[in-house]
């Protein structure tokens, strides 16, 4: 049986949820590492943001808000 476009909404958002708490554990490593890379530290950040937005998207999807 195929997965419908919800189970593949909700795998998809269960994995950038995944990989946004994997780059936020490298930014937390990276900005208290010794050798800090300031260009390193923003890319990441950056890319953080970018799957944040991807987030809101894919839930505004899935769960709309319903003004009674």
């Amino acid at each position: 049986m195929a997965p419908t476009t919800e189970q593949l909404l909700r795998a998809e958002l269960a994995e950038l949820r995944q990989e946004h708490r994997d780059l936020d554990a490298a930014v937390t490593a990276l900005a208290g590492s010794a050798n800090l890379d300031i260009l390193q530290l923003q890319r990441l950040k950056k890319k953080k943001l970018m799957i944040k937005d991807k987030i809101s998207r894919l839930e505004d999807q899935l769960f709309p808000d319903i003004i009674a």
